[in-house]
């Protein structure tokens, strides 16, 4: 996708509201020539923004006007009449969480279905697209109180709970659906006399869609430093506590017990980017080096390692 203008973060509504915009959790049904113009959020990798409404996920009707085959995917040109858009679809179910593309060929003869829908769009855009998205008051106050730093506070408070849980359960892997619960605490609840009161269901699907926000961001973290990292990419999204990963740690010691036992590693042991290429072709394809270093460092606190020189490391 191309970028438009890109505006800056502050023109955007905090992360942590996103799900209070119902665009956010559809597929929406934009124009190719508006799709190609989304900004991407200077918050969020991977999420854009039409006007004000946060998306990542697109619904496009058109018609094929080209298709390249490669190994693992077809490559469709999708035309609406707006403009043409790149639509990548895999071949196999199992490469899905590369994205979740999905295509559906139209029985549609006469361009009923088209037709049918090109006169829908406008009025879409008319009732909701192009309606600027507005944060209630109460939950934009809770958010933004002392701009960005608020919401990094709690942000950083969600860090520290989940590690907190993590270690003290000695969990050893999770759904986010598992830890969710957890942040329920820090998302502000709604204030009295307004609407949410009144309505007493919208209070209960406010909240996880918050809660749901602010775990992704958590997860994000918590990935970069290496304390979790996800084994295998799938759709069950599952994700593995480094420092209690057993079977991890326990390949990472097989690697420097067989590999220190050769002429070219006896004396100085093995360095940290050959141990983290032998672990992703015994153990896991997607560890990180950051995860990587979190369990060296368990090891080595737990005395089944020793680092011989910086970034080498042989087995005691």
């Amino acid at each position: 996708m191309m970028d438009g203008d890109q505006g800056s973060a502050e023109d955007e509504p905090p992360s942590l509201l996103w799900g209070l915009d119902p665009v956010f959790s559809a597929y929406a049904r934009l124009y190719v020539k508006d799709i190609l113009q989304i900004r991407e959020s200077r918050q969020v990798p991977g999420i854009f923004f039409y006007k004000s409404h946060p998306l990542f996920q697109v619904d496009v009707l058109g018609t094929v006007v080209y298709r390249r085959e490669r190994e693992d995917f077809y490559c469709y040109g999708v035309d609406d009449s707006t403009g043409v858009i790149n639509c990548l679809c895999w071949k196999d179910e199992k490469w899905r969480d590369h994205g979740d593309s999905v295509k559906d060929k139209v029985n549609d003869p006469v361009m009923s279905v088209q037709i049918s829908r090109m006169l829908e769009m406008p009025q879409l855009y008319r009732d909701c697209y192009d309606k600027p998205f507005h944060v209630p008051s109460s939950e934009l106050s809770a958010s933004s109180t002392d701009g960005p730093s608020s919401f990094q506070s709690v942000l950083g408070q969600s860090v520290h709970i989940l590690k907190e849980f993590l270690k003290e359960k000695e969990v050893t892997r999770f759904r986010p659906y598992d830890v969710e619960y957890l942040l329920y605490p820090l998302i502000q609840q709604p204030g009295p006399n307004t609407s949410a009161e009144k309505e007493p269901g919208s209070v209960r699907s406010i909240i996880p869609a918050q809660s749901r926000n602010l775990l992704k961001e958590t997860l994000k973290i918590l990935q970069v430093e290496g304390e979790i990292f996800r084994k295998v990419l799938s759709q069950d999204e599952v994700y593995n506590v480094t420092e209690h990963d057993k079977d991890l740690l326990a390949a990472i010691c097989e690697i420097l017990r067989e590999d220190c036992k050769r002429e070219k590693y006896a004396e100085k042991g093995c360095h940290v980017l050959h141990i983290l290429s032998s672990v992703r072709q015994k153990y896991s394809g997607n560890l990180s080096r950051e995860a990587l270093d979190v369990a060296l460092r368990f090891l080595e606190c737990n005395s089944d390692i020793i680092s011989t020189t910086d970034a080498y490391y042989t087995v005691l």
